[in-house]
């Protein structure tokens, strides 16, 4: 397993360089001057020049992009050309947030969905069925953005229960993590549901039901570790979502995040930092992939890695 790893670790690295290439041209096609914005409203040209060539945006594009590239070996992600600070350090001040909104909606999304889909498929085409999906089929049709409005009215501005913005206490985690994990906890359970029900119509559990085993039995013990396997995969596949899907909560509950800071330096044509966010964004979705794949020989002892 050790040798897999390693291959694909190194086979993330074409995807990177394309991943680099992709938004550097994204973000130089961008209206906007940014060496004006880097320079000050009340430069004059003479001075926005000097800044130009200072940040190397008065070379051919293919220039800049292998000095973008050399400098990111070495470990230089640039300066932010609104505050000046290096971007690592932007970053890692609004990584922290992000990261622990993100598990937290995870962690209660994929339990709630794993419960409502495994209720689902036992008792399939019976009341606690028609109930989840109901639940399901809403959590997947209201947009994130609208769901986080809505609770922002309903349990800040009426009833005053609960923070709307800023990421102080685990009470400010509240209302985005909601806003942000529904629609993964209502993919989960619709997925859930659908792997159980095509692993319970398995010879090897009608035999289990045959010996006289428990229902109970049956579920857990012959048919949740079966069906994991396509779970763990749209898993996977949620958590990249999520982080993605972060950016609009983000904005929504004024959150000190990656997604807030993405946002604000695409409004400011702010280069280095929309650069080093996609690139770090695409990174996290290549490891995921890579943890779910190990996952797998775990689930299953049977799969082997080559």
């Amino acid at each position: 397993m050790f040798s897999y790893i390693i291959k694909r670790l190194l086979g993330m690295i074409p995807t990177l360089l394309l991943v680099m290439a992709v938004v550097f041209l994204f973000v130089h096609a961008l209206p906007g001057d940014p060496a004006r914005l880097a320079a000050g409203a009340e430069a004059d040209q003479a001075t926005v020049e000097i800044v130009r060539h200072q940040l190397g945006l008065d070379l051919p594009l293919p220039q800049q992009f292998v000095r973008y590239v050399d400098h990111l070996a070495h470990g230089d992600l640039g300066n932010s050309l609104r505050t000046k600070r290096p971007v690592a350090q932007e970053i890692g001040e609004r990584f922290m947030p992000t990261l622990t909104l993100t598990l937290t909606s995870m962690i209660w999304s994929v339990v709630f969905g794993l419960m409502v889909g495994v209720v689902s498929a036992v008792w399939r085409n019976r009341l606690p069925d028609h109930v989840g999906m109901t639940v399901a089929v809403s959590g997947i049709s209201f947009p994130a953005f609208a769901l986080g409005m809505v609770l922002i009215q309903v349990f800040s501005v009426q009833l005053g229960w609960l923070p709307t913005v800023g990421a102080d206490t685990w009470r400010h985690y509240i209302l985005p993590s909601f806003a942000l994990g529904a629609g993964v906890a209502a993919v989960m359970a619709r997925f859930t549901r659908a792997a159980f029900i095509e692993v319970m119509q398995e010879d090897y559990v009608r035999t289990a039901r045959a010996k006289g085993l428990a229902e109970r039995v049956v579920v857990i013990k012959h048919t949740f570790r079966n069906a994991l396997i396509p779970v763990v995969t749209m898993m996977g596949l949620q958590f990249g979502f999520l982080l993605g899907g972060s950016i609009v909560v983000e904005v929504v509950f004024a959150w000190p995040g990656m997604g807030s800071l993405l946002i604000d330096s695409v409004i400011m044509r702010d280069y280095p930092v929309i650069q080093g966010l996609i690139l770090l964004f695409s990174l996290e979705f290549l490891l995921i992939n890579l943890i779910v794949d190990v996952l797998y020989g775990f689930i299953n002892p049977t799969i082997r890695y080559k």
